[in-house]
Order: C-alpha cells, then structure tokens, then sequence
C-alpha cells in the first residue's frame, strides 16, 4: 500500500512524563504496606485464602476495591494523573478506563447517540457489541455494507462514498460508527470518512478495538484520532498487552468535543463497575507505558511479524490475505501486527488448523475462519516465529473433497430489517427449530465467534443461508455462535408472531 495513511511518525511524547506509571506505581506501594484488611475483597489478602495457591499472594495484595486514599480517592490522584498519561500518549482530549472490554466503550457510545439524533449510521459488520448498545439504547440504525472478500468470507471496511450515501438518505443521523481495523487487519480510511461525517454535522465514531497499538512507531498505521475521529473505542488488552478486560476510551479534540465529553462521562457512570478491578486499571497503566516507551521492542515485534510473512511467501503452500488487500477500494493499509493466513490454499480448514495447532502443538492463534487463521502479534513481544512456522507445515491435508475436505463457506447477506434490535429484543419470544425460524423475524443477536460480526441482527428476517452458515460454523472445531439460545443451532429464539 503506498496511501499517506499506510505509515505514520511515532505519536508518543518527547518528554519523560510518559516513563512513569502513576497508578499502578502507586498500587505497589499501596500493597507493600502492612494493611489488616476488613473489607471487601473477601479473600483479604490472607495466606489462608484459596485463590493463593493459583494465582500467588502477591497477586491478592494487589486486589483493592476503588475509592481509596492515595489511589483514586480525591483531586489529582495517581488515577486522575494515568488517565492524562494516556490521553497524552493517544492524542486524547479526555480518556476513560475502562474495565469491561472495549465492549463497554462501545456501549457507551451507543447509549450517547440518542442525545444527537434518532439514527445510528452503522457499519453492517460491527461488533456484537455494538448491537448490544443499539438495543440498550433504542436507536435505528441505517447500516453500510463493508465490502466482502468472497474468496475468504471475510467482511473488510466502508468507503467515504458509500458513508455519504448512507447519511444523505437518514435527515435524522446521530453519529457515523465504522470498524478500522478490521479482524483480519484492514485499515479503513478513516480521514476521508471523519471528513465525510463532519461535513454533516456528525460525529464519527470508530471501533478501534484492534488498533491500540496504532501511531506508536513508524512501522505501524496512524490511530483514528490522529485521523480525524471523534470517540475511540480502544482494546487495549488485545495488541497493547494490558490484562484481558481492560480498555479504554478516547475523545478526540475535534468540533464535537464539549459536546460529547459531558455525556461520555454520565454514559460511564451508568456502566463502568463500581468495583472496578484496580488489577486491570494498573495494566493498563503499564500497557500505555509499555507503548509510549517501547519505540526498540514494538519494532522487534514487527520484524518477527515481518519474518512469518516472508517465510511464508518462501514456502509457497500457504497464502498471506493481506497480500490481496489492494483489490479493495475501502483498504489503504494493514496492520503489520496480524498475520492473516489463507489456510485452504495449504490444504486444510481454518478452523481444523486452529484445532490441531491448539492440540497437537500448544499454539494458540487469534481468529480461525473456514479459510483462515489469524496469528496475533502483540505490541512489544517476540513470538517463536520458527515454532510456529515448523507447526503450521507439519499440518496434515485432511483433504477428500477439495481443499481442506469441505465445500468453502460463503458469509450470508442480511435479512430484511423489519424492526429495530430493540424493538426485536424487547419483544415477546419463542424458541422454534431452525427450520421453522427462516422467514421469521430474529430475536437474538447471532454471531460466529471469533471474531463476533453479527451475522443476524434482532429485528432481522433470519434466510435459510444464514442458518445453513450458522450451524456450520457451530458444528466446526472450536466453532461457536454467540447469542445462540442452542449451541448446535438446531433451534433459534424468533418473535411472536
């Protein structure tokens, strides 16, 4: 890709400011006292608790509940002062922590939408996420098809255009809210997007759930908010290297800032915990240090990225899908860090792969698909590329009938939207069999997790192609619908006629 978009210039601080780690400084020395606790958490930090034996005493040390003096409690905590870090690091007005995944952000952004207009133009191939705030919230949405890489069955990013259409036709539009990056690694354009959105008088919002890591190094593509974006949604647990459930929030500093940080900051109120893990709080501390001083290993971790690629270009049974991104008009960069592996043209399933490297060779890797595996990179670590590329060669071609035994599974097109989630959600149910279900209206959100792109919205006409493609997906190793109210998909939840 030779877009301006495709490389961007370190966005961390000059200054030493962002070598320190104020909270999670502050968790230590806190635990490093000599407390007798007699509050909650219940295990009290005691050695004759049994989480010790797995998980360590120092570990429950470290477990405090919120409002504390010297942590969170009063003016210009060391909470107060991370949460400026990372606004600093981002290139944030305002950041948020966040300790329920960025399906919290999401959510957030969601419920603040109805304060700014009656419908949400959405990005068809959203997080579930996203839908679950869309149901939360009460909103219509409009939604914008992403372009499909039929060969793969995956679902990539939106144009500006096909934006500016969608907008055009909704005089009621509260918000844009698109995906970049998408799961395999697609980056979007957001500039023209963000321009697209503010010549309508609306916000955009982006699900940058895996682009935490963006504008960190000059090997990496710029984040959303240097693009322009108005709310950024950031798992910083997936790339970033903070525990799993932490995240965070950014509000950029563009025309729509007071007005959004107000409600941000009630929306968070209304769904963070008020016992907040300090556990995940401090990783994220650590992770934005981790980011903003880690210019040496954040470059190692794209070299090993590097290095499977080119490794597996030379090796010629297995395909890189991002080396096919260019045929896109919505793709103007892609994430170095996610490593998109055409499985089915070495031979075998995405998802068989997934299972077999998980059993037979103590690897894990991020996403599978019918025909493809993703291998994720995380920010500042440096797999074993050799093991893994030693593993992915010695899988065997479980082949019958074709590539990877088994007919290519095509992602289903959309059913009619007859009501909206909530509407769906809300109303009364029945659980049927699938059968019964085609023609009927969903009450559920389904998707095929990983990675979790809704394939049925509630308030969705449910088409024999979905379900075809559901229970396919539920029946594949390590395959599972989210939502589903039956594992197999042997039945589905519809509204009451």
């Amino acid at each position: 890709m030779n877009s301006p978009l495709a490389l961007a210039p370190p966005s961390r601080p000059t200054g030493t400011r962002q070598d320190r780690a104020p909270y999670a400084e502050a968790l230590r020395a806190h635990a490093d006292r000599d407390w007798l606790r007699l509050n909650v958490p219940g295990h009290a930090a005691e050695g004759g608790s049994p989480l010790v034996e797995t998980f360590g005493s120092d570990l429950l040390r470290l477990d405090f509940p919120p409002l504390l003096d010297g942590l969170d409690l009063g003016a210009d905590t060391p909470m107060d002062r991370a949460a400026e870090l990372a606004a600093e690091a981002w290139g944030a007005r305002r950041t948020w922590f966040l300790t329920n995944g960025a399906s919290q952000g999401n959510q957030i952004a969601s419920l603040i939408a109805p304060m700014l207009g009656r419908t949400l133009v959405v990005q068809r191939s959203v997080h579930s996420s996203v839908i679950d705030g869309l149901v939360l919230s009460g909103l219509k949405a409009a939604f914008v098809q992403p372009s499909l890489d039929t060969e793969h069955g995956i679902a990539h990013g939106v144009t500006a255009e096909a934006v500016t259409a969608a907008v055009g036709a909704n005089p009621d539009a509260a918000a844009v809210y698109v995906v970049s990056p998408s799961y395999f690694g697609a980056v979007a354009d957001i500039r023209a997007i963000a321009d697209a959105a503010h010549a309508h008088g609306l916000p955009l919002i982006v699900d940058e759930a895996w682009g935490s890591h963006f504008g960190f190094h000059p090997g990496l593509p710029s984040g959303a908010l240097a693009q322009g974006a108005d709310l950024v949604t950031s798992s910083t647990h997936k790339l970033a290297g903070s525990l799993t459930q932490s995240a965070m929030l950014h509000l950029g500093h563009g025309p729509f800032a007071d007005r959004l940080e107000p409600l941000v900051d009630r929306a968070h109120r209304l769904v963070q915990s008020t016992s907040a893990s300090a556990l995940l709080l401090a990783s994220l501390d650590l992770a934005r240090r981790g980011l903003a001083c880690g210019y040496d290993s954040i470059g190692a971790s794209l070299e090993a990225a590097g290095t499977l690629r080119a490794v597996l270009r030379r090796l010629g049974r297995y395909a890189a899908v991002s080396d096919g991104f260019g045929r896109f008009p919505d793709i103007v960069a892609a994430d170095p860090l996610r490593v998109a592996i055409d499985t089915r043209s070495g031979g075998i399933s995405g998802h068989e792969a997934r299972r077999r490297l998980f059993r037979d060779h103590q690897i894990m890797v991020e996403v599978a698909t019918d025909s493809a595996v993703v291998a994720v990179v995380g920010a500042g670590s440096a797999p074993d590329t050799d093991r893994f590329i030693e593993a992915l060669h010695t899988l065997p071609r479980p082949l019958a009938a074709g590539p990877g035994g088994s007919p290519r599974l095509s992602l289903p097109a959309p059913g009619e939207a007859v009501l909206t989630p909530r509407e769906a959600f809300m109303s009364p149910g029945r659980v049927v069999p699938a059968a019964e279900a085609v023609g009927r209206v969903s009450a559920d959100t389904l998707a095929a997790y990983p990675p979790g792109i809704p394939n049925v919205l509630p308030g969705e006409v449910i088409t024999t192609e979905t379900v075809r493609f559901l229970q396919l997906t539920a029946a594949a190793p390590n395959g599972h619908v989210r939502g589903a109210v039956d594992p197999a998909i042997a039945q589905l939840r519809v509204v009451e006629a």
